[in-house]
């Protein structure tokens, strides 16, 4: 059985958690079958992987439209697999051609949908026009769609209604047990400005609208004094986001004086470092299909505090490995709060239960226990593989 797998990020460029989900994946698959990556971007140095880019002629053109340039220099080095399994919208449209062209099933892998970002149009304009459209014929076209989450897969259904739910399958995310453990690294901590012999409530991801930091610095003024928030913060989507961000904290800081921001992209020896000197996780999120970064916190022992939105409770355990915390979403794609103060004080009262709780420390040990015993990536492997065996028939 061979597998070409197509994806936009790919070692050494990985800057969110689908590129971490494909890497994982695609150690693991090659354990048992034969699979090709094919990437976007710089020349790979990994046999069996391959590195593709926009011919010049595309320089000057939309960024969607080089996207779809890419893919289609793919295509003719797909013929000979006996699936293509593409991911995130970037990829889509290489699989979907490819899977017409050489007459070969086409698997996707959902790790958000444009419907629900509806924020890019007013970033991306024409550019995110081209997007859903392809995310949706893709969609549509496909033989197999791979949902991260339950709730990732009732979010498919409910965007593409046309599509036939017996066709979508899930299989969680999965988080590299032997990696993610807590490790005790203080001087890799203080390396990054933050003092891990104090109490900390950490947040790790990019700065989009999907990830609520904002929401998480307006709760941060109900935290008590000794308290860090160390933000862990960088790739802003637009300049309006990073400015909206800046502002929040330079107001914060004018009530705290141990709010740390790491702006540069941490090594993984780096994140696990934090992540495991953390007192709390903190996941403000509005939109999150499954949410790997919580697995690598509670792999790491650290108890999390997260919006009970799209996959993450399949992920946080109630009561058990942290606390969800509720949130009543508009409806139109967005997934903002309908009452935003409401939200904030709810998410500063989870983090200040969760800080004061005697029973800190069996949350954090359930979280790796909860990891290890439902997101092995060995599992989600396997589980992978059924699918392509019934997708090829």
């Amino acid at each position: 059985m061979r597998i070409d797998l197509i994806t936009k990020e790919y070692p050494p460029f990985i800057y969110g958690g689908a590129g971490v989900h494909v890497a994982e994946l695609v150690r693991v698959l090659r354990k048992h079958i034969d699979v090709k990556v094919r990437a976007f971007g710089e020349d790979r140095d990994e046999t069996d992987t391959f590195a593709y880019r926009h011919a010049s002629e595309f320089d000057s053109v939309n960024a969607a439209v080089q996207t779809m340039a890419t893919d289609l220099a793919m295509v003719s080095d797909i013929a000979g697999a006996d699936l293509v399994h593409s991911h995130t919208w970037y990829a889509n449209f290489a699989g979907q051609v490819a899977g017409r062209l050489h007459g070969i099933p086409h698997l996707i892998t959902a790790h958000s949908l444009e419907p629900l970002r509806p924020w890019k149009e007013e970033q991306l304009g024409g550019g995110y026009r081209l997007s859903s459209w392809v995310e949706r014929t893709a969609y549509e076209g496909a033989t197999g769609i791979i949902a991260v989450s339950d709730g990732m897969r009732n979010d498919i259904l409910r965007a593409y209604p046309q599509i036939d739910p017996a066709k979508v399958s899930v299989v969680h995310n999965g988080i590299d047990l032997d990696a993610f453990q807590s490790a005790n690294n203080p001087d890799l901590v203080r390396a990054n400005g933050v003092n891990p012999d104090q109490r900390s409530v950490v947040f790790v991801g990019r700065i989009t609208q999907q990830k609520g930091l904002p929401y998480l610095l307006k709760a941060a003024r109900e935290l008590p004094s000794d308290v860090q928030l160390v933000l862990c913060a960088g790739a802003p989507d637009t300049k309006e986001i990073q400015q909206t961000v800046t502002d929040l904290v330079e107001e914060l800081r004018k009530v705290r004086d141990n709010v740390i921001w790491v702006e540069k992209h941490l090594s993984r020896p780096e994140l696990i470092a934090m992540l495991s000197a953390a007192t709390v996780f903190a996941c403000p999120s509005i939109y999150e299909p499954l949410g790997i970064v919580n697995l690598e916190a509670m792999a790491c022992s650290t108890p999390v505090v997260a919006t009970a939105t799209g996959g993450i409770p399949e992920v946080v355990s109630h009561g058990e490995t942290g606390l969800l915390v509720p949130i009543e979403q508009l409806q139109d794609g967005s997934g903002k709060p309908l009452d935003e103060a409401k939200f904030v004080a709810d998410f500063a009262a989870a983090l200040n239960e969760m800080l004061e709780n005697p029973r800190i420390a069996e949350f954090g040990a359930a979280g790796r226990r909860r990891a290890e015993q439902l997101f092995s990536w060995d599992s989600i492997a396997e589980k992978t593989i059924e699918v392509y065996r019934r997708a090829i028939g």
